[in-house]
């Protein structure tokens, strides 16, 4: 620079003065600094609204249920991908249309309701509607949220829609799946029952055969009594002197056979009424146990499920009954029937081994309930099976011969009578205690 230069600025600053030149270059270094602390503030912000933005994005192509921004004319301002997909077109095509246009029938109408009643309160809102799929009119539970700017100012609504369609065949299926296993359970009843039954045929043709049996031994009697006394009549009808039906009688011995013919009849019935007894049982035993309950004496249930045990049994059991002679309980006999002949089987089981077997049934009243206790003198139930005793399928029996559903099932069926079913310590052997509601009380 030339010296003429110089000398202008050292003119100037002498005009100026230091001082003021000072304040002048502090401002432009201010200014200067404000400028790259806003332009930092500006970065950060673009890379945060960047950053939301992308979040946004990713919500929007990640979400299954479906969401959709509308603007203050309910039409289509954003949507995530799950609901282009269901409605078959890309966001930028569903962009600017009508919301409603995307309804089936009324449910367009309904929305809009919704919608508006939802902005007047300015609180969330649910309603459900039909949407235009690809595969055809699916249910969706729509919640609605209003979309507001400063100043509460309304921008519109954000809809968030959940497929109702899915989650109604699921629940179907699984109501599917509950009936279903309702019907197996109440299948596995009857075959447990049907099990215990088939261990009983031996001892029910043996007590069916004896009666039976006297029946048809009399009849052959009656049938030889009448063809004697038909030929003494005979010869009543013909006309016979009184000295030859005298002889006749003597030598048919009537006197006897119509002494006998009492005997016979009397036999007879006596047979026909065991027979009909042990059928009365068998359909006792057998009973379905289904409908209201009803007072049961759980005593005389115990006494006809340990006397059918009893028969079908190759061992001998020594059973003796303590307590109260009539122990009412409120039951479904059939179901009550079963849990007895399986505690009382399982006992016998469990001694068959033993030449002492012996096998206690106790009935008490404790309080509003009716108990009776199933106890043996056989080997008892180790602390280790104890815990699952009433687990479906445990079983401490030999392969095939048992199911393990016994207990499984009479634990089940006292829980269903409002009692329970359970083991209880004891000295020696095992000890089942079944609870129930007392049923003579009015």
């Amino acid at each position: 620079m030339s010296p003429d230069h110089f000398q202008s600025t050292d003119s100037l600053r002498a005009d100026i003065g230091d001082a003021a030149w000072v304040d002048v270059m502090q401002a432009v270094d201010r200014t200067y600094a404000e400028l790259v602390d806003y332009q930092e503030q500006l970065e950060t912000r673009n890379a945060e609204l960047e950053a939301l933005r992308t979040f946004l994005s990713s919500i929007m192509h990640s979400i299954s249920d479906y969401l959709v921004v509308t603007d203050t004319a309910l039409c289509i301002a954003d949507a995530s991908r799950s609901f282009c997909k269901a409605v078959g077109l890309p966001v930028e095509k569903l962009v600017g249309q009508p919301i409603a246009g995307f309804l089936q029938g009324t449910s367009g109408g309904n929305l809009i309701t919704a919608i508006s009643r939802s902005v007047a309160q300015r609180a969330d809102n649910t309603v459900e509607a039909e949407l235009t799929t690809t595969i055809g009119p699916e249910p969706v539970e729509f919640r609605i949220a209003p979309r507001l700017r400063g100043g509460r100012k309304r921008a519109g609504v954000i809809l968030t829609g959940r497929p109702l369609g899915e989650l109604r065949r699921a629940y179907s299926e699984l109501e599917a799946s509950h009936e279903e296993l309702k019907q197996t359970q109440t299948q596995l009843v009857r075959n447990e029952k049907l099990a215990s039954l088939g261990r009983l045929l031996a001892g029910v043709a043996h007590e069916l055969n004896n009666p039976i049996s006297f029946v048809y031994a009399n009849t052959h009697a009656l049938e030889k009594y009448i063809n004697r006394f038909e030929t003494y009549f005979d010869r009543v009808q013909a006309g016979a002197p009184r000295e030859e039906l005298v002889e006749l009688r003597g030598t048919l011995k009537l006197d006897r056979d119509l002494r006998n013919l009492r005997t016979a009849i009397e036999g007879a019935r006596d047979g026909a009424e065991r027979v009909k007894n042990i059928v009365e049982d068998l359909r006792r035993l057998s009973a379905e146990g289904s409908g209201e309950l009803a007072p049961t004496d759980l005593v005389r249930t115990a006494s006809i499920a340990a006397d059918w045990v009893e028969r079908g049994s190759k061992s001998r059991v020594t059973i003796a009954f303590e307590g109260e002679p009539s122990c009412i309980a409120s039951a479904r006999a059939g179901h009550v029937q079963q849990v007895l002949m399986n505690l009382v089987q399982n006992a016998v089981d469990a001694m068959a081994e033993q030449d002492d077997a012996a096998l206690t049934i106790r009935s008490f009243y404790d309080g509003p309930h009716a108990v009776i206790e199933i106890s043996d003198n056989g080997p008892g139930i180790p602390d280790t099976a104890a815990a699952k005793i009433f687990d479906p399928f445990f079983t401490t029996k030999e392969v095939g011969k048992g199911t393990g559903l016994g207990l499984s099932i009479s634990h089940k069926i006292a829980e269903e009578h409002g009692g329970s079913l359970e083991l209880v310590p004891s000295v020696q052997g095992a000890c089942f205690r079944l609870t129930l509601l007392r049923g003579d009380q009015t």
